[in-house]
C-alpha cells in the first residue's frame, strides 16, 4: 500500500531538474499510486482573495455557491507558485516510509497566449518570511496549462501561425535568426552550426521559427541548451519533416508545454483518494490551472471535481470532528494539529499509532521543523490523516483494538468524512462533493439600532464588536445594521454586554419587524387603508333608491 499526500512540494527527486521541460509523470505516480494508494495535492499561491472587486472577502453571510463565486474571481487572478507531494509507502504492517517532493510551477510561456497574474503583497511577504525561493519559481518553474490553453496552442501549431509572446524570447530569436542567415549564405549542404545558451522553451521556439523562415535548414536539439542547425536541400528537408524521429513533432511540443499537467492527468487517471488540508482553494486551482477554466456554475464545478477525483479526504474536516467528539485541544494550523496528535499526553492507554519514518533523503524534516516548506507540510498532512484515522478506529469500538491496522480499515472509519471539504466561516461546516450540501444553519441574526452616533459605517460597527467576538456586518438601513456571528454563545454575549449601551440598541432580528421589504409593504398597505377610510368617510354611506 502507498499513500500519497501533500501540502506543497522541488522536482529534483524525480530524476529531472526543475528547469527541465520534458519528463515522465508516470515515474512519480508509479511510485505512489498503486492498487492501495491515494493522492493529495496542496499549493501555495501568489495571493488568496482578490480585492479587485468590493466585498470579495469571505463572509459568514456566504452560502457555498456565493463563496465559490467570490473565490473564483481570486483564482482567476492569482497563480500557483509551488505544489507538494509526499508518498507514504506501507513497508511492514503498520509502518510507513515517507518520500517528499517539491515542485516550483510557472505558467507555460510557449505559444501565443501570455498568461497574466496578480501578486498579493501580504502573500509574498508571508512566503518570503518562510524562505520561499522566488528565483526557482520565476526561473526554473515547471510549466503547466489547462485544456483550453492546450487547444489554442495545438491549433496554432497545426496552422503554422506561430507567435512568440515573451519579449526575452523574441530578443533571443532575433539574435539566432541573424546568426543563421549570416552563416547559411556561405555554408555548404550538410554543413552545421550550433546555437548555444538556450533555455526552457527557447529550444523549441528557435527551431520552429528557423524552419518557418528558412526552407533550406534543418534543426535538432543537442542537450538542454543547444540546437544544431544544418543546411539541407529541399528534398532532404521534406524527408526529415516526415521522419518519426523529428523532435519538433506537435505531440512532443504539447507534451513539453503541458509540463506538470502531465502529472495531474496521471493522478486523475489513477482515480485514487485525494488528501489535503483545508483544500477548497486547492481544488479550485487544480480545476482552473490543469483542467479547464472554472465554470460560473457552482454545481458544475462540484460535478467536475467529483468526476476527476471521486474520493476526497480533507484532514481539516476530520480533525474538526475529532475535537468535538473527544474534547481535545482545538488548534488551527497544520503544524499545531500534528503536534497535538503526536502528543504522548493525548491518551497514554491507547495502543501506539502507525509508525511514520522519513526516507533517508528527506531526513532533514526529522531533525528540524520547516513550516510552510512544501515537502515538510506534505509530510505533516499525510501523518495527520494516518494518526486521525488510527484514533477514530480505536475509539469507535468497545472491543480491544490491535495496534496494527491496514489502510483499508482506516478508509472505512473515515467513510463519513469522504468528499466533505471544509468550508471556512459560513453557514455550513463542509461542502459535499458527492451530493447536495447540507442546509445553512446560522445563529440568530442581531439588529443594531444606532441612536445619537451619526455617520457610523459597517467598518466602525465591526471594530466596536471585534474585541468581544467575531461578527460580520451588513447595513440594513441608515441607522440599522445586521450582525451575524459564527457561534451561538457570541450572540448571548452581545445581548448581555450591550443591554444598556447609550448609543447601540441590540435585538434579535425578526423578519416581520425588521425586513425593509416587509416594512415597505406595511407602509404601502397602511397608506392604501387610510385612503380607503378617508374616501368612505368623506363620500358618506351609499343610499338605496326605490
Amino acid at each position: 500500500m502507498a499513500l500519497v499526500c501533500s501540502r506543497m512540494a522541488s522536482a529534483e527527486r524525480l530524476g529531472f531538474k526543475t528547469g527541465s521541460r520534458g519528463w515522465e509523470a508516470s515515474r512519480l505516480c508509479g511510485a505512489g499510486c498503486g492498487s492501495g494508494g491515494s493522492g493529495s495535492l496542496d499549493m501555495e499561491f501568489t495571493g488568496l482573495y482578490s480585492t479587485f472587486s468590493q466585498n470579495n472577502e469571505p463572509s459568514l453571510f456566504d452560502s457555498p455557491a456565493e463563496r465559490y463565486l467570490k473565490a473564483r474571481q481570486s483564482v482567476q487572478r492569482f497563480t500557483v507558485t509551488q505544489l507538494g507531494l509526499a508518498i507514504f509507502s506501507n513497508e511492514n504492517s503498520n509502518e510507513y516510509v515517507v518520500h517528499s517532493y517539491n515542485f516550483f510551477l510557472f505558467p507555460s510561456t510557449l505559444g501565443v497566449t501570455d498568461v497574466e497574474f496578480n501578486l498579493s503583497a501580504s502573500s509574498i511577504q508571508f512566503l518570503s518570511h518562510y524562505g520561499f525561493d522566488y528565483n526557482k519559481f520565476l526561473k526554473d518553474g515547471i510549466p503547466y496549462m489547462n485544456e483550453v490553453q492546450e487547444k489554442i496552442l495545438s491549433q496554432h501549431l497545426l496552422a503554422g501561425s506561430w507567435k512568440v509572446s515573451s519579449a526575452l524570447d523574441r530578443d533571443m530569436l532575433k539574435k539566432a535568426v541573424d546568426e543563421v542567415t549570416s552563416w547559411i549564405t556561405a555554408a555548404e549542404e550538410e554543413e552545421t552550426m550550433i546555437l548555444q545558451d538556450l533555455s526552457g522553451f527557447q529550444v523549441f521556439e528557435v527551431q520552429l521559427v528557423l524552419r518557418q523562415a528558412l526552407q533550406n535548414v534543418w534543426t535538432q536539439p543537442l542537450g538542454d541548451k543547444k540546437v544544431m542547425v544544418k543546411k539541407v536541400s529541399p528534398q532532404r528537408r521534406q524527408l526529415l519533416e516526415n521522419s518519426p524521429y523529428d523532435c519538433c513533432q506537435k505531440e512532443l511540443i504539447l507534451l513539453s508545454a503541458r509540463g506538470f499537467t502531465n502529472l495531474f492527468q496521471t493522478l486523475v487517471k489513477a482515480k485514487k483518494p485525494l488528501v489535503g488540508h483545508n483544500m477548497l482553494m486547492d481544488l479550485m486551482h487544480l480545476h482552473d490551472k490543469f483542467y479547464k477554466p472554472l465554470p460560473e456554475s457552482y454545481d458544475e464545478f462540484k460535478r467536475n471535481i467529483h468526476n476527476l477525483f471521486p474520493v476526497l479526504i480533507d484532514t481539516k474536516t476530520v480533525t474538526k470532528s475529532i475535537w468535538k467528539k473527544y474534547l481535545f485541544p482545538r488548534v488551527s494550523n497544520l503544524s499545531e494539529v500534528y503536534a497535538v496528535l503526536c502528543s504522548s499526553n493525548l491518551n497514554p492507554r491507547e495502543p501506539p499509532g502507525p509508525v511514520i519514518a522519513l526516507a533517508s533523503d528527506c531526513a532533514k524534516y526529522a531533525e528540524k521543523k520547516s513550516p510552510h516548506e512544501a515537502g515538510y507540510d506534505a509530510f505533516l498532512c499525510g501523518s495527520v490523516l494516518l494518526k486521525s484515522a488510527h484514533l477514530l478506529l480505536y475509539r469507535s469500538t468497545d472491543d480491544a483494538v490491535e495496534a496494527d491496522h491496514s489502510f483499508s480499515q482506516y478508509l472505512t472509519v473515515l467513510a463519513e468524512y469522504l468528499n466533505k471539504v471544509n468550508f471556512i466561516r459560513g453557514g455550513v461546516s463542509s461542502i459535499n462533493f458527492s451530493g447536495e450540501d447540507p442546509p445553512c444553519h446560522y445563529p440568530p441574526l442581531l439588529v443594531v439600532h444606532v441612536q445619537g452616533w451619526p455617520g457610523l459605517n459597517e467598518r466602525q460597527i465591526y471594530q466596536e464588536f471585534k474585541a468581544l467576538c467575531r461578527f460580520d456586518v451588513r447595513r440594513l438601513s441608515k441607522n440599522q445594521f445586521i450582525l451575524l456571528a459564527s457561534k451561538f454563545k457570541h450572540v448571548r454575549l452581545v445581548l448581555r454586554d450591550y443591554k444598556h449601551h447609550p448609543h447601540l440598541r441590540i435585538s434579535v432580528y425578526r423578519h416581520w419587524r425588521h425586513s425593509p421589504l416587509v416594512n415597505c409593504l406595511l407602509q404601502v398597505s397602511g397608506i392604501v387603508a387610510l385612503w380607503s377610510l378617508l374616501a368612505f368617510v368623506l363620500g358618506g354611506a351609499p343610499r338605496c333608491s326605490f
